[in-house]
């Protein structure tokens, strides 16, 4: 007998087009019927999480390291426990394709009293809600759902961001006549007007200047300029520097990288390198507060060339319809016939701090972590110590590192490591996090262990929130956490796995416990013990900021 082709089929098929390879998500009995499907594709495998909102992180993080990825959850409960992690991504630009299962069309047009609803009849709710972090929706039908799904899709990878599909567990059974043609994707317009206006501009602003700097941010990442930016910092020899969400776009191993520039709170001769230039270029930045120490720094819109996604500005003028990668291969161009007037500064990168003495605290953490890091890694980083911390490592080449510092969902880092070896299995993965940050989601280490993924996992002990208690309230209580037996936790996640568990204490604690997890033959899991009030320099005066902004007028 011959197989029904349906509306999930159609769904999977093009979900491996465009080089998604796993599902992330929660069963739930609206989506079953899917699931059925998906547990039977060829090219697209099932990953459960243990819960919703890790499951839309572990998606988040695997659009960083694949073209999209894919979230499955169930209507109501499911979805608006996954909104979170959605929200997350949709503030930081990954194409995350959320299907959500639905009750039955029929169900729905009957206004039927159903589980998981608010039980007045209306399945409406929940899609108005989606729409404020999604770029684009659709409830799917058996007549509309060719059209809907590639319209979802290819606007998802246009745009970089979430969108949220509902799929009705009848539609998803409903045969369709044919598989897909290969998907048209859409492009984002040019003008060729507004570009050679746009050099024409760039020219005169940077015939005038003397020192040219350039920063780069994650939306150079997002849009896919990092080859070409590095193309670019080959050939004209400028101070260069990103910025914390970006880590990584750069190679920072290169003659002009000067370092990690977070405004006011860089070191003073990052800030330098960066603000003292007659023309600062700026691909894919957004000048968050975190990232800037608290909108610190000293970047006046009339010395900035600035590269968006789909516009660049010159000054304060605007040109319209220009993709990132167009702007950036054109001042490539022009910067080649002006760079000879931009005569290289001495750089001095900034060098981490000494340890205070045989204790572990955090300048001998960082300073361990330097050494351990190798060329191809991949380095997640918490909201908090981990993440401030790691912006003064010197990143390997060919690392990278992912780090949530807009959208700051603490926790996020732990199920975001495992969408991120799960689409690169051939990574070594290293996880920076704290105590506080991982009890939100430590469930997602048993999912690591089941699929035989092997992490390098940094529990960073100071026995609660730092980052909470150096904004405000040290001493009290809200910024405790309950004391866990950390080390004992991977065990009674690993079933049958192997796994190492070690406490260290000591800086020579440390180093044999690098030396012991360095061959990632299994997942690793360290509980590092560092004093409760010991914080980066970095993450001191980016707190004392956001106390003041914070505080009453």
């Amino acid at each position: 007998m011959t197989q029904i082709y349906t509306v999930a089929d159609y769904l999977l098929d093009r979900l491996a087009q465009i080089g998604i390879r796993h599902v992330f998500g929660v069963p739930g009995d609206y989506n079953l019927q899917f699931l059925d499907h998906v547990i039977a594709h060829p090219q697209v495998s099932w990953v459960g999480c243990a819960n919703e909102l890790n499951a839309a992180y572990a998606a988040d993080g695997y659009a960083r390291c694949k073209p999209a990825a894919a979230l499955l959850t169930t209507f109501g409960v499911g979805e608006l426990s996954a909104l979170n992690g959605v929200a997350g991504s949709y503030a930081e630009y990954l194409p995350v394709i959320h299907v959500v299962g639905t009750p039955a069309l029929r169900a729905q047009r009957a206004g039927d009293l159903l589980h998981h609803s608010l039980g007045d009849g209306d399945f409406t709710h929940f899609a108005r809600i989606a729409k404020e972090v999604s770029v684009a929706q659709a409830n799917l039908t058996a007549d509309n759902a060719a059209v809907e799904i590639d319209r979802l899709i290819a606007t998802a990878l246009l745009e970089h961001r979430p969108v949220y599909l509902m799929l009705p567990s009848d539609v998803a059974q409903a045969p369709l006549p044919a598989k897909p043609a290969p998907l048209m994707l859409r492009q984002a317009g040019l003008s060729q007007n507004a570009l050679r206006a746009f050099i024409a501009a760039a020219r005169e602003k940077l015939l005038g200047a003397r020192r040219v700097s350039l920063l780069a941010d994650f939306l150079a990442d997002r849009f896919g300029v990092e080859t070409a930016l590095d193309s670019w910092m080959q050939e004209v020899a400028i101070p260069h520097a990103s910025l914390l969400l970006g880590k990584g776009v750069l190679d920072e191993n290169r003659a002009g990288f000067v370092g990690t520039y977070c405004g006011g709170a860089s070191d003073p001769a990052v800030q330098q390198s960066i603000e003292n230039a007659d023309v600062v270029i700026n691909v894919g930045v957004r000048f968050t507060d975190t990232i800037t120490g608290g909108f610190t720094h000293h970047l006046p819109m009339e010395k900035c060339i600035d590269i968006q996604p789909f516009e660049a500005w010159v000054g304060r003028r605007r040109f319209s319809r220009i993709p990132m990668r167009d702007a950036v291969l054109a001042l490539h161009r022009l910067s080649l016939s002006l760079a000879a007037r931009w005569p290289l500064p001495t750089i001095a990168r900034p060098a981490l701090p000494e340890a205070a003495g045989e204790g572990l605290d955090q300048h001998a953490f960082w300073r361990q972590m330097q050494d351990f890091l190798r060329p191809g890694d991949i380095v997640l980083a918490d909201q908090g110590t981990a993440c401030f911390g790691a912006a003064t490592l010197t990143l390997p080449r060919g690392s990278r590192m992912i780090v949530q510092a807009l959208w700051g969902s603490i926790g996020y880092t732990l199920p975001a490591a495992f969408g991120v070896q799960t689409a690169e299995p051939q990574r070594r993965v290293v996880l920076l996090i704290g105590d506080g940050a991982a009890q939100l989601t430590v469930q997602e280490l048993g999912s690591m262990l089941r699929d035989g993924l092997k992490p390098v996992i940094f529990v960073l002990n100071n026995q609660g929130y730092a980052i909470e208690r150096a904004i405000h309230g040290p001493e009290q209580s809200y910024n405790d956490i309950a004391a866990w037996n950390w080390t004992q936790l991977p065990a009674a996640l690993a079933g049958d796995r192997p796994v190492k568990a070690l406490r260290v204490s000591d800086a020579e604690g440390l180093s044999q416990a690098l030396r012991e997890v360095a061959d990632g033959d299994r997942l690793a899991f360290i509980e590092v013990m560092l004093p409760k009030r010991d914080i980066p320099e970095l993450l001191d005066t980016l707190s004392r900021v956001i106390h003041s902004r914070n505080a009453a007028a």
